[in-house]
């Protein structure tokens, strides 16, 4: 992949490593999110169904499907965000429901805006990624982990700067910072290039790509996989609610990778603050 026209300050460079597979060597760790018989909708309504998931730590998966073929709903499953109809979901070994400590986790919704009716700088969103964490006196730790989450996205010049002003590739770097600010180790996108100019989505690609090699269990809602393609590890490929495949990406009927472009209509309201995933 080519990095002309991304080596500045809000286009790091990163050629010391190529997007590749190369930590999918890597053995794989626990269980981080398991369903059993889960079924998930809204209003009583299933709109997406799995007999049984696992998704270890280590991974990189990008769940892919038609327009309304319940992708997103299947991820907010995973997450508790809507109804669970039927079935059990665990995210690491404990029940969703009684999971207490989420700053393990990140979630960046589909359709978040960081451009709010309040005024804020780059620094102040993704600061605010830190208010679930259980350490009020540790400001100087959040101050480097900001700066730290800041810098993996490669907005460092833009720290200072009001989110409004930002373009929208760079408004959505700056959530994804805010999502990994908590020290993820469960990051969750929901069409992280919805929007998005193909120099930032090239941006985004290489900052997951650094942060794979830290153990990130990565899973993705894409229409299509763009510059994620060298990273995904594993494929889910959702149809009509229910999963058509689930494999290696080497394994993946080409047809299966390219089955629609557009939003899920059963994605449901977004919450205002990624529901305090990312502290």
């Amino acid at each position: 992949m080519s990095d002309t026209g991304r080596k500045s300050q809000e286009h790091p460079d990163h050629s010391g490593h190529a997007h590749s597979r190369a930590h999918a060597c890597q053995p794989l760790g626990d269980v981080v999110i398991a369903v059993e018989g889960g079924r998930f909708g809204y209003g009583g309504h299933s709109s997406a169904s799995v007999a049984r998931l696992e998704i270890r730590s280590g991974e990189v998966i990008a769940l892919l499907g038609a327009n309304g073929s319940g992708k997103t709903t299947l991820m907010k499953g995973f997450l508790g965000l809507v109804d669970r109809i039927e079935g059990k979901v665990e995210l690491f070994g404990e029940p969703v429901e009684r999971l207490q400590d989420r700053s393990a986790i990140g979630y960046l919704p589909q359709r978040q805006s960081a451009a709010g009716p309040i005024p804020v700088t780059v620094n102040e969103l993704v600061r605010s990624g830190r208010l679930t964490r259980r350490n009020p006196l540790g400001l100087g730790r959040d101050d480097g982990a900001v700066q730290a989450a800041i810098a993996v996205v490669g907005l460092t010049a833009s720290a200072r700067k009001r989110v409004s002003t930002l373009s929208g590739g760079q408004q959505r770097r700056a959530l994804l910072a805010r999502a990994l600010v908590g020290g993820s180790q469960l990051l969750l996108l929901d069409e992280p290039f919805a929007g998005v100019d193909q120099a930032n989505q090239e941006a985004i690609a290489d900052a997951l790509d650094g942060l794979l090699h830290n153990g990130l269990t990565l899973v993705v809602v894409l229409h299509e996989l763009g510059p994620l393609e060298p990273l995904i590890t594993r494929v889910i490929v959702m149809d009509h609610g229910t999963i058509r495949f689930d494999g290696p990406i080497e394994q993946a009927p080409p047809e299966l990778l390219h089955m629609g472009h557009d939003h899920d209509p059963h994605g449901g309201p977004e919450p205002t603050q990624g529901i305090g995933l990312v502290g």
